[in-house]
């Protein structure tokens, strides 16, 4: 798991073939005026997803891990709250992974909290599980979904 500023975003673009693409969409303009939705940027392999909600709460957290895709969070506004746990000590599986949805889901307490403030980003590999969405009030952020294999063809 990374977080940081998306000022500092260049120190991480080696991580991935495709993270100087996912931050250059990060630092679009006007990207607060989007409305919710997917963001094609180089189709399946790399898109964005802009959502609008209310925080849930710590109560209502729910881990998640993928296998796929690397999660990219940025806030655009509000303080989201993540909780995060490594996934290989996450033992308590609600339910199957699901393949098509790149994501299966554990009823463990998270180990952790991240704050996610506006204008910072969370990165957030197959290791590491995460429960998004936990903060409080309005939330508006936007969720870039990395894949990992770039040689897969869709």
């Amino acid at each position: 798991m990374v977080l940081d500023e998306l000022r500092n975003s260049r120190r991480y673009e080696k991580l991935h073939p495709s993270f100087a693409a996912a931050f250059r969409f990060l630092k679009r303009k006007g990207l607060a005026g989007f409305p919710d939705g997917r963001y094609e940027i180089n189709g399946n392999r790399l898109y964005a997803i802009v959502l609008r909600s209310k925080g849930r709460g710590r109560k209502s957290a729910k881990l998640e891990a993928h296998r796929r895709y690397i999660d990219i969070q940025f806030s655009l506004g509000g303080v989201d709250e993540i909780g995060w746990k490594p996934a290989k000590e996450c033992v308590r599986k609600q339910g199957r992974f699901s393949v098509k949805k790149d994501c299966g889901f554990f009823s463990d307490a998270p180990g952790a909290w991240v704050p996610l403030i506006p204008r910072s980003f969370v990165i957030f590999f197959p290791e590491d599980a995460h429960a998004p969405s936990c903060g409080k009030g309005n939330l508006h952020k936007i969720v870039v979904k990395v894949e990992i294999d770039l040689s897969r063809r869709k």
